[in-house]
């Protein structure tokens, strides 16, 4: 089955656009060159605006790229990047809901109370901003309708030791993406998640070493290339609106998961 078989687009050659939060490294990197690479148009969203170019340059494809310096946990900052993709393309057809960060992997009773407020202005507030603005975009453009895949974590089903602030909002995304899903239904919007194992980033690099375990062990643990990913979000992205990966989890094959406590 090919890419334009499974295009979103009631046209197969109407524009494909996209935003993707996060996108200067890692999985939003990841899922950007791939969204590039198959003929997507892609406003890339982060925090600085260096990565974001070097990553327009590296798709080979800078003129359907457009660079929005963006913090996801400033409402007044998503809704202008929806409106510079808009203004740039005239409409919205996925968001990639990725950007996230993590706290410091320390007892809960030692949890700084501000390292908790960032993370969940980030990976909860910063994912409804996101989704509020999408749905207000993607309602009243013609043809109506959009997708939006946000990024979980495989720690929405199982946590990692001195990782509460990350599980729960994880968890809480958990949430958000069943509620869109059926808040978007009567829009034709789409609304599904990924959930991602030990992809290979900065982020994951401590892996390589030894990360603690439930049994107080360090292991180290197996990565898989962050490309996957991307590949897998592009799947998730082409499906007609028609159909819906609610939950798709891609993770390293012997990664300590299953059985994981």
């Amino acid at each position: 089955m090919t890419n334009d078989t499974l295009s979103p687009s009631p046209s197969s050659d109407r524009r494909r656009v996209a935003i993707v939060t996060g996108a200067g490294s890692g999985i939003g990197r990841a899922a950007a060159l791939a969204l590039l690479g198959d003929g997507w148009h892609v406003a890339l969203a982060g925090r600085r605006a260096e990565p974001l170019r070097a990553v327009a340059e590296a798709s080979g494809a800078v003129e359907r790229t457009l660079a929005v310096p963006t913090d996801v946990a400033d409402a007044v900052a998503v809704e202008a990047l929806f409106a510079a993709a808009v203004a740039r393309w005239g409409r919205v057809d996925l968001l990639f809901n990725n950007a996230g960060i993590g706290a410091p992997a320390v007892p809960l009773e030692q949890l700084d109370l501000q390292a908790w407020r960032n993370v969940v202005d980030t990976n909860l507030h910063g994912m409804f901003h996101g989704i509020q603005q999408a749905f207000r975009t993607m309602s009243t453009q013609v043809p109506k309708g959009g997708r939006i895949i946000n990024n979980g974590s495989i720690s929405a089903h199982a946590p990692r030791p001195h990782s509460i602030a990350y599980t729960a909002t994880k968890h809480a995304v958990t949430g958000l993406t069943k509620a869109a899903a059926l808040d978007g239904r009567r829009h034709d919007i789409a609304v599904g998640q990924i959930d991602v194992g030990n992809a290979a980033t900065e982020m994951t690099e401590r892996m390589t070493t030894g990360i603690l375990q439930a049994s107080g062990d360090k292991v180290v643990e197996p990565r898989m290339d962050v490309a996957v990913v991307g590949q897998s979000v592009l799947y998730m992205a082409n499906l007609p609106l028609e159909a819906n990966v609610l939950f798709h989890t891609v993770m390293a094959t012997k990664m300590p998961f299953v059985g994981r406590g």
